[in-house]
């Protein structure tokens, strides 16, 4: 299967539709870009069951910017609809046959359930803080 260029317009439908993305943030310009342009391919090529996207970050600066991309290429992967990875630099063949081989053999309620306790520890850190500062006590002091 060919990769599927994603812009602002038809990102959040693909990726909510398609439970295994992998999205590739490049530019025409880069030449890590374009080295790895290839691999990708193949790699799309070994992989028809899942969605291999691109995502050219000249012509779709706000999509680019909305994921804080600012090193190119960044290799994106997203599975049901939770980003798992997310990392610049062109990967090797190996590498990135590897990369979609632990991506796949994710227990993804695992992750949601990370996902969740962390979430919730953030949450928990947040409230024992407000109610240190309703005591009285200065932000970020140390409770003795």
């Amino acid at each position: 299967m060919a990769t599927v260029e994603l812009t602002k317009e038809n990102f959040d439908q693909t990726v909510s539709e398609n439970p295994f993305v992998l999205i590739d943030f490049w530019a025409g310009w880069c030449r890590p870009c374009l080295q790895f342009a290839p691999v990708y391919e193949k790699a799309a090529e070994a992989n028809p069951d899942l969605l291999f996207t691109k995502v050219d970050t000249e012509a779709q600066q706000e999509l680019a910017a909305a994921f804080q991309i600012t090193s190119i290429p960044t290799l994106m992967i997203v599975r049901d609809q939770v980003a798992i990875f997310a990392q610049p630099g062109a990967l090797p063949e190996a590498a990135l046959t590897d990369l979609i081989g632990q991506a796949r053999a994710l227990d993804m309620d695992e992750v949601r359930a990370k996902i969740a306790a962390e979430a919730q520890g953030d949450a928990g850190t947040a409230k024992d803080r407000q109610a240190g500062e309703a005591a009285g006590e200065a932000p970020g002091t140390p409770e003795a």
